[in-house]
């Protein structure tokens, strides 16, 4: 696709999206003039209260926190799932003994793994963020075991020829065809853990949205509500679009040198 036309399907795509967020606004503010309820506040009032919440400092405080806890739930799944996923692609045996593992973790409700962490482990952030890594470690490593899986082994005996050590063989072999796959995990992963960090804080920690969303539930706030998460949404999209889509981009791009 030459400069020109993808300046186009960029613009367009950008186009389209602010058409779309101007509909939902529109939207929410006329249901709101109709309504003239508590339950469904206007949005210029739950972005007033996002303001002073900014200029006091409460609002960079609780979602700093929250961001840190999905950044290191998110990495410590990403490492030791893709890790898990690699051994059991390439282990016949390993995976026969290890998939019921999996499928139990897999089917196990975040919310008891969440509860069982802060009842062993206490009201700590270790529980909060191991709890939460533990939730999807059996996705990334069921995601990466597909990969690894579907490795060309023609690559693969190739590399048996020359010899190559087993740290060149991963990097050099294994690692650039799971490229589509770790792009996938983490596309996945960041849905996911963002979610369920939110539970752990309303559940067992004095900071962060999860908490904020809490507090403000008792005192039936939805302008409060509405402002949290609608900021925490707004930076986890700005994450997709800065992070996530370029790498799943780099990931894919093989495929549209070879069309």
């Amino acid at each position: 696709m030459s400069t020109e036309r993808l300046a186009v399907a960029r613009a367009t795509e950008a186009l389209t999206v602010i058409l779309s967020l101007a509909v939902l606004y529109g939207l929410w503010a006329g249901m709101a003039a109709i309504l003239q309820s508590r339950e469904l506040p206007a949005p210029d009032a739950v972005f007033a209260f996002l303001w002073n919440e900014a200029v006091n400092g409460e609002l960079w405080l609780h979602l700093g926190m929250t961001l840190l806890r999905v950044a290191a739930a998110f990495l410590i799944a990403m490492a030791i799932g893709s890790a898990i996923g690699i051994a059991l692609g390439r282990s016949r045996l390993a995976d026969r003994l290890f998939d019921p593992w999996l499928i139990l973790l897999l089917n196990l409700p975040a919310l008891v793994v969440i509860v069982l962490a802060y009842i062993w482990f206490g009201l700590n952030e270790v529980s909060a963020i191991g709890a939460v890594a533990l939730t999807k470690i059996p996705n990334v490593a069921v995601t990466i075991r597909e990969g690894t899986r579907a490795i060309d082994p023609t690559l693969t005996e190739m590399a048996k020829v020359f010899r190559f050590p087993p740290g060149r063989l991963l990097r050099h072999v294994i690692l650039p065809q799971l490229q589509p796959y770790f792009a996938a995990a983490t596309r996945s992963g960041i849905a996911l853990i963002w979610k369920i960090v939110l539970v752990v804080e309303l559940l067992g920690r004095s900071n962060g949205v999860g908490f904020q969303i809490y507090t403000y539930f008792q005192f039936f706030d939805v302008r409060a509500i509405l402002g949290y998460s609608l900021a925490f949404v707004a930076v986890m999209l700005l994450v997709e679009m800065i992070v996530v889509q370029p790498l799943e981009r780099q990931a894919t791009r093989w495929r549209k040198r070879d069309a």
